[in-house]
């Protein structure tokens, strides 16, 4: 297993400094430049560098980047295995649920059209919206 898998995060250190640390030791193991990076991602080198020194922290879609430049799945920028993570068992949906109104059909195309309206609408209207829906559910 390569170096950078087996690396941890200690408690009470800089997340920013963790994922630099990271993406250094991974462009290192495959011998790549920072330069190399800068011509696959279109980053300055100077910004790759203040990444992998722990000053800049880096938004995901710039560490989407530099995953790909890097030729390895997102997810190993944050785990430390060679397999993707095992997924959580998340709550299952009551077979109750199945039948909600707005899960299908029409009432699923009137729910996405009102969530299309609401969205253009500003904050004052929504609330204005959803205290009459909550007065005339009441009812």
């Amino acid at each position: 297993m390569p170096g950078y898998l087996r690396h941890t995060i200690p408690q009470g250190h800089n997340p920013a400094m963790i994922i630099g640390d990271r993406l250094r030791a991974m462009r290192e193991e495959k011998q790549l430049s920072q330069g190399d990076i800068e011509k696959r991602t279109g980053l300055l080198r100077c910004y790759i560098s203040r990444v992998e020194n722990g000053h800049t922290v880096p938004a995901i879609e710039t560490l989407e980047k530099m995953a790909r430049a890097l030729e390895v799945p997102l997810y190993q920028l944050f785990y430390e295995g060679e397999e993707p993570p095992k997924l959580p068992i998340l709550l299952k949906r009551k077979a109750s649920d199945e039948g909600a109104w707005g899960s299908s059909g029409k009432d699923a195309r009137y729910l996405n059209k009102l969530r299309r309206v609401l969205g253009k609408s500003d904050e004052q209207d929504r609330k204005l919206i959803l205290y009459m829906a909550q007065k005339m559910a009441r009812r």
